[in-house]
């Protein structure tokens, strides 16, 4: 069930935000959004690259809270739509992913931090 949550909020849920972003343009959305997937080239920096049982959040470069501040604040303030549209996207990966370390962990929340 926790493989089944995470791969539909990284790309069926994120049908709905593209519809709630924008009804009108709700293919081009979702393929903004789909392209923010992207964040997770990063994995390709980690050895090994794909490990089940490692949390996202925090140990890739890309996946740190740092970086997050940052998608949110780009959400937040940006005035281009693809832009905004592409850093709702990231923001929504990592959290994401963190509802998925945190379901490693039994909800143990120390493994966020």
């Amino acid at each position: 069930m926790q493989t089944f949550t995470h791969y539909f909020l990284h790309f069926g849920f994120i049908f709905l935000i593209a519809y709630l972003i924008d009804k009108n343009n709700i293919k081009q959305v979702y393929l903004i959004l789909l392209a923010s997937m992207l964040v997770d080239l990063d994995h390709l920096l980690a050895d090994p690259i794909f490990d089940p049982k490692r949390c996202s959040i925090n140990f890739h470069l890309l996946h740190t809270y740092w970086a997050w501040a940052l998608y949110l604040l780009v959400a937040f303030l940006a005035k281009n739509k693809m832009i905004k549209t592409f850093a709702i996207g990231l923001s929504f990966h990592l959290f994401t992913d963190a509802i998925d370390c945190l379901w490693s962990y039994n909800w143990d929340f120390k493994v966020l931090l």
